[in-house]
C-alpha cells in the first residue's frame, strides 16, 4: 500500500495555518471560488446573485457582477485573467470580460445542457469545460460559443471536473459514485474508477498529472492512481461522519485540503494518510476551497457568506 511504501518518508509535524484575510461582501451562501493565475485575484459565486472579483492580499472588491440567475453553483477564472465564468440552475454557463468598461454584460451564454451546471473549468483562454446534472460534460469553444464535444458515460449527475496539467485529459466525479477519466483528443472515456459508496462531490488532479483526489458524501477522500487504475489510499477519521464538498492539493502534492459539511477544512498528509491540521473558523458548511498556483495561500468559502485566506 501507499502507507507501507511511505514508511521511510519523514513524517510532517502538525501544520499551522492562520486566517490572514477575511473577505466579506456576499449576503447569501457562497458556493464556489476560483483563484486567478496571478495568485492575487480570485472570483467567488454566491446565491445572492453576484460574482465578486477580489484583490485578496488587500481584501478589496474590484468587481461585483450581478447575475441574471441568482441560483449559481460554480465559477471559474481564465488563465489570462480577462474572463470569469459562472453556471447554475439556469442550465447555461455565462462568460464575462472583467477588463471591459461594462463587465456585467454577458460576453457569451453557453446554452446546451439539459440540466444545471455544477462545475466549470477553463482549459485555456479559448476553451472551457462544464459539467451538468444532465449526466454529461461539455467542451466549449469560446470565440464561437459552440459545443465542441459532449462527453457521456456517467449514470447520474456530474458534480465536478478537473483538467489535467497538460490539458489533454480531464477527470469527472458524479452522483453515480464513480470518477471517470476522459481523453479530450480521442473524445472518449479512458477509464472508470470505483471505490466510493456515495456521491463524489469534488475531484482534483494531483500536481504531476498521474493521480487525482476525490471527496465524497461517504465521508472519505481518496487518492486514485491513473496508471494503476485504482485508488491507493483513503483519508478518513472515525469521528468525521459528514460529507466532503471540495478538495485541493498543495503545490508539492504532500497535503490534501478538504472542505467538510461540519464547517471545517481538514488537511491530510497524502503519503501517510494522517490528518495534520484542522482549519476552523467558519460558522457553516465549507462549500468550496482553492490553492494558489504557487501554493502560498489557501482560500475557503462557506455558507456563512465569508471567504477566508489562510497561510
Amino acid at each position: 500500500t501507499l502507507i507501507q511504501a511511505a514508511k521511510t518518508v519523514e513524517s510532517i509535524p502538525r501544520l499551522s495555518l492562520k486566517a490572514r484575510c477575511i473577505l466579506k461582501g456576499h449576503s447569501q451562501k457562497i458556493y464556489s471560488l476560483a483563484w486567478a493565475d496571478d495568485k492575487r485575484h480570485l472570483v467567488s459565486a454566491s446565491q445572492d446573485g453576484r460574482l465578486i472579483v477580489w484583490n485578496a492580499p488587500y481584501c478589496l472588491k474590484e468587481h461585483a457582477i450581478r447575475l441574471k440567475c441568482a441560483y449559481v453553483m460554480c465559477c471559474a477564472y481564465s488563465p489570462n485573467g480577462t474572463l470569469v465564468a459562472s453556471g447554475g440552475l439556469d442550465n447555461q454557463c455565462s462568460i464575462y470580460n472583467i477588463r471591459r468598461p461594462d463587465p456585467e454584460k454577458t460576453l457569451q451564454a453557453l446554452a446546451g445542457h439539459e440540466g444545471y451546471i455544477s462545475c466549470c473549468k477553463f482549459l485555456d483562454d479559448r476553451r472551457i469545460l462544464t459539467s451538468s446534472g444532465d449526466r454529461t460534460v461539455c467542451l466549449w469553444d469560446l470565440p464561437t460559443g459552440t459545443a465542441v464535444h459532449t462527453f457521456r458515460g456517467h449514470r447520474s449527475d456530474v458534480m465536478s471536473v478537473s483538467p489535467s496539467p497538460d490539458r489533454n485529459t480531464f477527470v469527472s466525479g458524479g452522483c453515480d459514485a464513480t470518477a471517470r477519466l476522459f481523453d479530450i483528443r480521442s473524445e472518449r472515456c479512458v477509464h472508470t474508477f470505483t471505490g466510493h459508496k456515495l456521491d463524489i462531490n469534488a475531484v482534483q488532479f494531483f500536481p504531476n498529472g498521474m493521480a487525482f483526489g476525490t471527496g465524497s458524501d461517504d465521508a472519505s477522500c481518496r487518492l486514485f492512481d491513473i496508471r494503476a487504475q485504482r485508488w491507493l489510499i483513503q483519508y478518513t477519521n472515525e469521528n468525521l461522519m459528514c460529507g466532503i464538498t471540495s478538495v485541493a492539493f498543495s503545490a508539492s502534492g504532500r497535503f490534501l485540503f478538504a472542505g467538510y459539511d461540519d464547517c471545517n477544512c481538514y488537511v491530510w498528509d497524502v503519503l501517510k494518510g494522517r490528518q495534520v491540521a484542522v482549519l476552523a473558523g467558519h460558522d457553516d458548511r465549507v462549500s468550496c476551497l482553492g490553492v494558489t498556483n504557487d501554493g502560498m495561500a489557501l482560500c475557503t468559502g462557506s455558507w456563512d457568506c465569508v471567504l477566508k485566506v489562510w497561510a
